[in-house]
């Protein structure tokens, strides 16, 4: 059983910085692909970042490139994403997904596992 645990979340001023973290303590995913994706209020679940299997091959939505860094601790069984410079156009719910290949995919339906969630808001 993959199990998906989200935290960090919260309220931030813009210009700020949060890290999510997104632990699994169940079944190992080293051999699989991470993603963060987010949903905002009436708009579709968005890609936001991934990370293959092996943590050296990141991939990033334009928005978010320069600001967001995806990460992966296969022994603390852990996937983070650093954001920084957080913008008033980032606050959604963030969640966390496995994808049971090793390598990523930026579309939500090829992913199999899901976190519930973590909200992230941005203070203008």
């Amino acid at each position: 059983q993959v199990q998906l645990e989200e935290s960090g979340g919260g309220l931030v001023q813009a210009g700020g910085s949060l890290r999510l973290s997104c632990a699994t303590p169940g079944r190992r995913v080293t051999d699989y692909a991470m993603g963060w994706f987010r949903q905002a209020p009436g708009k579709e679940r968005e890609f936001v970042a991934a990370v293959d299997w092996s943590d050296s091959i990141t991939y990033y939505t334009d928005s978010v490139k320069g600001r967001f860094t995806i990460s992966r601790d296969n022994a603390k069984k852990t996937v983070y994403l650093q954001m920084n410079s957080l913008k008033p156009e980032d606050p959604a719910v963030y969640y966390c997904a496995a994808r049971t290949q090793s390598y990523h995919s930026e579309y939500p339906e090829s992913y199999n596992y899901w976190g519930q969630g973590t909200q992230v808001t941005v203070s203008s």
